[in-house]
């Protein structure tokens, strides 16, 4: 089959396209850049596509001219100033939806999410029902996939679940009672792929783990598959919940605002007997997410989540400190008597200590302002500075050494973080 694929670089649509063509199918991988290679194998072409502006159906008509099956992939969980939940979930979508009707395609699956039904009230599904619905008019064979929460290697959810189940004491909202089910990403390719190829009886199929489960129980699992010790959790109440969501309202890139918190408190779960029938056996359970042989990575992984931004902190937080105390909360004449010892002359003192002062100040604020390659030149820049302070304060000052408190000691520690935290930068 030629199948064209929606949001082919997403964490659904990647792992739908290997898989199909690992199934032997030709895929029309639809990516936002229009350069960028994401599959490297014949079978699949790549077509760069504005999803937010591709809201005509002659837009989409000469794209899946020919197309056996289309599948949309694209879904954003949260809104931003460029991508609005009306034009990704909605007009977008809908556009596609009537070029494949226009191009008598029968068979097109739309990924929406379990809760985008007649009780949803957040945007997000509401968004979801109302691209489901507009397919199911447009293209009565059409097929709406709902999947539950989705987990898998590269995922965000995956990512913040076993970060926070790695965690020495579990913060849970309101107890952790919340039902959810998730379930796998392969058992959830396996299902869309059975669903592209067989088609299904009824138009709107529920994508969910063997049973449901409450978000406390599903992070004892994950804690088990890490192999980590017995979890324990702290119940963080419900008005406090209430306030982070709010704030997670102004922050981009969180994944907690008041949406997701209201969509966790209503529950998501369904009956497993669709995921069971399209796979030939149960989904896999939450307790069997973690591959035994990649335990150790995941844990490493997951432990590092949060250890690496306590880390970045508290040597942005030293930078700073050390500046503001530098700036005048140690004796000014203190300061000017171990830079005369180190060869600074009366003249010169003040504009090195002052600027000395500054610039740590400025190396710590950085560390909240880079990212990527940037904040790879920082951590070099901190750790070149820490090397020359450390020769200087040797050759000057190499009493410090033996100093109780550890003062030039203390710097080789910090070296270590540093070299650590260049090496496990993002690249991109």
């Amino acid at each position: 089959m030629l199948i064209f694929v929606t949001g082919a670089s997403g964490f659904i649509g990647r792992a739908l396209v290997e898989a199909l063509v690992t199934r032997g199918h030709s895929i029309i991988a639809v990516v936002r850049q229009p350069m960028r290679q994401i599959f490297p194998s014949p079978q699949v072409e790549h077509v760069a596509v504005d999803f937010e502006n591709a809201i005509r159906v002659d837009d989409w008509r000469p794209l899946v001219n020919g197309a056996d099956a289309v599948v949309n992939a694209v879904g954003i969980l949260r809104e931003t100033r460029t991508q609005t939940f009306a034009r990704i979930h909605v007009e977008t979508p809908t556009a596609l939806f009537r070029a494949c009707a226009a191009e008598r395609i029968a068979r097109v699956v739309q990924i929406s999410a379990l809760g985008a039904d007649d009780n949803a009230v957040t945007a997000y599904h509401r968004s979801k029902r109302a691209a489901d619905n507009a397919l199911l008019e447009v293209v009565p064979s059409g097929i709406v996939a709902q999947p539950s929460l989705v987990y898998g290697p590269g995922g965000a959810s995956a990512r913040l679940f076993t970060a926070l189940a790695a965690l020495p004491i579990i913060p849970v909202p309101a107890g952790g009672a919340q039902r959810i089910q998730p379930i796998h990403i392969h058992d959830i390719v396996t299902a869309l792929c059975r669903l592209i190829e067989d088609g299904a009886s009824s138009s709107r199929v529920a994508l969910v783990g063997p049973r449901a489960a409450t978000l406390r129980a599903f992070l004892a699992d994950l804690r088990r598959g890490m192999q980590l010790g017995k979890p324990r959790f702290v119940s963080i109440p419900a008005p406090l919940v209430d306030v982070a969501a709010r704030v997670g309202d102004a922050l981009p890139f969180t994944l907690l605002d008041s949406d997701t918190w209201t969509m966790l408190q209503r529950g998501n779960v369904s009956d497993a007997s669709d995921t069971t029938h399209l796979l030939g056996h149960p989904p896999r359970a939450a307790a069997a997410f973690i591959d035994a042989a990649q335990a150790r990575h995941v844990r490493t992984e997951a432990q590092l989540r949060f250890m690496l931004p306590v880390l970045r902190v508290s040597i942005a937080l030293l930078w700073i400190v050390t500046g503001i105390v530098s700036l005048g909360l140690y004796p000014v004449d203190a300061s000017y008597g171990l830079l005369a010892r180190a060869g600074v002359t009366p003249t010169w003192a003040p504009l090195m200590l002052y600027g000395a002062a500054l610039l740590d100040i400025a190396l710590g604020v950085l560390v909240f302002a880079l990212r990527g390659r940037a904040r790879r030149w920082l951590w070099r820049s901190q750790f070149a500075l820490i090397v020359l302070y450390t020769l200087i304060i040797t050759w000057a000052l190499p009493e410090y050494w033996l100093h109780p408190y550890g003062p030039v000691t203390k710097n080789l520690p910090l070296l270590a973080v540093l070299w650590l935290l260049d090496a496990l930068e993002e690249r991109r």
